[in-house]
């Protein structure tokens, strides 16, 4: 098993931060210069959780210390979170999800022969994951927005 260094996530944050800010551009049609602030805390903030994930004990996960942090950030009444919010809003959640569905289509593919190897119950299990996650998503989503006056 490869353990991976912080450096090499450092430079795969740093591609992916690059190629999000391209496709939040495209998709949201917001400047590229008024996104880089909410991405740059994005990558601060999954740099220090993925650190905290390698080296504090207990074996918790980095991303459960970057959702973690990302929480607690944006809580209003924490210092900063007033700047975070207003930074944030420049950022195309959806658009950040273009290179990250990306690199797992080609690591997927990648291991294609794996995965074949799996059969049949994998894709079964693994579309009524995807379809069970997106419509509870959106139904959390309506719910909320309806909640909030936005719909």
């Amino acid at each position: 098993m490869k353990t991976y260094n912080l450096v090499e996530t450092f430079l795969i944050l740093c591609i992916v931060g690059v190629l999000s800010l391209i496709s939040n551009t495209l998709g949201s049609k917001i400047p590229f210069v008024e996104a880089i602030p909410g991405l740059l805390i994005l990558f601060a903030i999954s740099m220090v959780g993925i650190a905290m994930g390698k080296y504090l004990p207990g074996g918790i996960p980095g991303v459960a210390y970057v959702v973690t942090l990302g929480c607690i950030l944006t809580v209003p009444g924490v210092p900063g979170a007033e700047f975070i919010n207003a930074c944030m809003k420049k950022v195309g959640f959806v658009s950040l999800c273009t290179p990250i569905l990306a690199y797992a289509g080609v690591a997927i593919g990648k291991d294609l022969d794996a995965f074949a190897k799996t059969g049949w119950r994998i894709v079964v299990l693994s579309c009524s994951i995807f379809i069970g996650t997106y419509v509870g998503s959106a139904v959390i989503a309506q719910l909320i927005l309806k909640a909030m006056g936005q719909i």
